[in-house]
């Protein structure tokens, strides 16, 4: 009897979780971006990774209010007079799209610089624009544009060079 369980045990052991605080680090290398446990070099950022347990404040991850599509006709009004480009985007989506350096509407600049990191060119007018650049041994293959209105992503656009 004893032996039999023994299997069982081991298999609860080793599904225990380990520690949640790990630190998780971001650098941009030659190859691309490297994610690691451990600082992978001199410009390593730390990944805030927020602790989705069990728990907390009940309003914490509560969607936003359903606001109308935007068109056109909401740029000309005033800024306190347009909906909010952000919306809420489940932890599980988001942590899927920083995972596959992702960026779709409605994210912050936060979830843009943890996917993407930092901007080589930004644009400020007529709208605020941050430029990536993807290159493949070292020749340009595409340009992302990322469209920002009210700190919130309106728009992401792929172009070739």
């Amino acid at each position: 009897m004893i032996r039999q369980a023994l299997p069982v045990v081991a298999l609860m052991l080793v599904a225990l979780p380990g520690p949640a605080n790990a630190e998780i680090y971001r650098c941009q290398t030659a190859s691309g971006v490297v994610f690691a446990d451990q600082p992978c070099g001199a410009d390593a950022e730390t990944v805030t990774v927020r602790d989705n347990r069990v728990g907390g404040s009940l309003a914490d991850n509560l969607p936003a209010p359903d606001t109308p599509p935007a068109d056109d006709s909401d740029r000309r009004k005033p800024a306190a007079e347009r909906p909010a480009t952000c919306r809420f985007i489940n932890s599980t989506n988001l942590r899927t799209y920083l995972a596959r350096n992702q960026v779709v509407r409605g994210m912050t600049r936060d979830h843009v610089l943890n996917a993407f990191g930092r901007p080589p060119e930004t644009h400020t007018v007529p709208q605020e624009t941050w430029v990536y650049q993807t290159r493949y041994y070292d020749k340009l293959y595409e340009l992302t544009y990322v469209y920002f209105r009210d700190g919130c992503v309106e728009s992401v656009e792929y172009r070739k060079p």
